[in-house]
């Protein structure tokens, strides 16, 4: 089967079309891939900047989407299904072997395309925003690189909650993308943003941020924060990993908090099922629709992984393996 192997960490570079073995299904889901999603971790992975560093060769890849060659028993999901799944590696590649609690049935009337950037970022915003944020109907979420495909993810399921929602982004494109997404208010990076958050909330400040720049953004949203109100701590897609001054946090109760959805999940598998249903049910209401700004073929995933370095990206960026 083909494969996009990454054979060096040179970035986009390092990647090449190789020809391997099929994965043996064992205790798996055996999925025949028609799309399969190009995300920050697969970029950093290139570059072996990622906190998982696999040994070379490996074929990078989290996400997927296409249908069932074979399931176990009890999979939940049979020969024939369309699924979508979390991989975290291997993803590019023809076939994938997954295992059944990290594989999710499509939503009626999605394409391969829209299902295939949707289990991590989903997932990580769901367990973000309820698990470790505990989101309150009715609360003001602030969601950095609202523009992304993290981003727009957050701020649908933010929405889908009964949550207010800010987006801060970089551009004016990129505002009405978070908009178009369901944020009610976009504001630009640029400026005084922070003072225009506090106006809109007429001084009170947010309840919730959702953070994966980091960096001088990280800095600049604590002052955004209401009394009792809690930052999350999600990524850091502006390089810079950030620290703060304690005091800070204590003359406001507020709390900062980590949100690490993979690690959470390999030590509580089950908790994917009880996000997945809950997701299910916003995609069901209409909230959850990822939004997917441009398609390559596989043999170009280095250009779609150079759209995410340059920052260019909007929505999910997604590789086409195959006509499904």
């Amino acid at each position: 089967m083909r494969a996009l192997q990454l054979e060096r960490l040179d970035g986009p570079e390092g990647l090449k079309l190789v020809d391997v073995p099929e994965p043996e299904a064992g205790d798996q889901v055996l999925i025949d891939v028609v799309a399969a999603g190009v995300s920050f971790p697969d970029l950093l992975l290139t570059q072996g900047k990622y906190q998982m560093k696999p040994p070379l060769p490996f074929v990078p890849g989290v996400d997927v989407a296409g249908v069932v060659r074979s399931a176990p028993a009890g999979a939940g999901v049979k020969a024939g299904d369309k699924v979508m799944a979390f991989t975290m590696l291997g993803g590019w590649a023809d076939v994938v072997a997954v295992a059944p609690g990290m594989t999710f049935r499509i939503p009626e009337g999605w394409s391969f395309e829209t299902a295939a950037g949707t289990v991590m970022n989903y997932h990580t915003a769901y367990f973000a925003l309820h698990r470790r944020g505990r989101l309150r109907t009715g609360e003001t979420v602030m969601i950095h690189g609202g523009a992304g495909g993290l981003g727009t993810a957050a701020i649908q399921v933010a929405r889908g909650s009964g949550a207010r929602v800010f987006a801060v982004v970089s551009t004016e494109e990129k505002a009405e993308v978070a908009r178009s997404a369901g944020a009610d208010r976009a504001f630009l990076s640029s400026g005084d943003w922070v003072s225009r958050v506090m106006d809109a909330t007429k001084g009170k400040g947010v309840g919730m941020v959702f953070d994966s720049v980091g960096g001088d953004m990280f800095d600049q949203s604590i002052k955004c924060l209401a009394p009792e109100g809690r930052l999350l701590v999600v990524g850091f897609a502006s390089g810079r990993i950030p620290e703060v001054k304690v005091n800070r946090l204590l003359l406001n109760n507020i709390d900062v908090v980590g949100v690490a959805w993979g690690a959470f999940v390999m030590q509580k598998p089950q908790y994917a099922a009880e996000a997945g249903k809950a997701l299910a049910g916003l995609a069901d209401k209409g909230f959850v629709e990822p939004v997917v700004s441009k398609v390559f073929p596989l043999e170009q995933a280095a250009d779609a992984l150079r759209e995410l370095e340059s920052r260019q990206a909007t929505g999910k960026v997604v590789l086409r393996l195959r006509e499904g």
